[in-house]
């Protein structure tokens, strides 16, 4: 019984941390025409958790609405650009939180997933807050060559497994 008090007091105290994906800014790279783009857009659309995707053309960014309550990891979302033929050159999350306090190399263990923090000075997260994905595949091969060596000072990084997720906060 005492320690079920214990773990229930507990609970209470940790912060938030369900931090879901809201939103995923795409940025698709070998794109040549507007039939390009709706072959991602058809791709991303047939997700059942996706709400609704616009498109800039201009940018060939994917502006991504997840329904609530949606569990979609981002290799969901990458994957389907590579079954359109095409590749992630950029992708920025959006996810909510409430009073979390997040370090460099702070661990977020999500559905199936991690996010893993890099590059982050000790600050507390409070709402929708913005985070670009530092791994292969979700950004160019260029600046892959580059984050590999600045990045290589997290295991988690070197370690290239799929469910974990380097994200780098971006301050608006």
């Amino acid at each position: 019984m005492k320690l079920l008090v214990i773990a229930i007091m507990l609970s209470l105290a940790l912060p938030n941390v369900d931090a879901q994906i809201s939103k995923a800014e795409i940025v698709a790279t070998g794109l040549t025409c507007s039939m390009c783009s709706n072959a991602i857009n058809k791709q991303l659309k047939s997700l059942t958790e996706v709400d609704s995707v616009s498109i800039d053309l201009n940018t060939n960014t994917f502006l991504v609405h997840l329904n609530k309550e949606s569990n979609v990891s981002p290799r969901t979302l990458k994957e389907r650009v590579e079954k359109a033929g095409f590749f992630v050159g950029s992708m920025i999350i959006s996810m909510s939180f409430e009073n979390v306090e997040v370090t460099d190399n702070y661990k977020l263990e999500k559905d199936g997933f991690s996010i893993v923090f890099v590059e982050t000075k000790a600050k507390t997260l409070n709402g929708e807050n913005k985070a670009k994905i530092m791994d292969r595949g979700f950004v160019t091969q260029k600046e892959f060559k580059k984050l590999s060596k600045s990045l290589s000072k997290y295991p988690t990084y070197l370690s290239g497994s799929e469910d974990d997720y380097h994200v780098k906060v971006i301050v608006p």
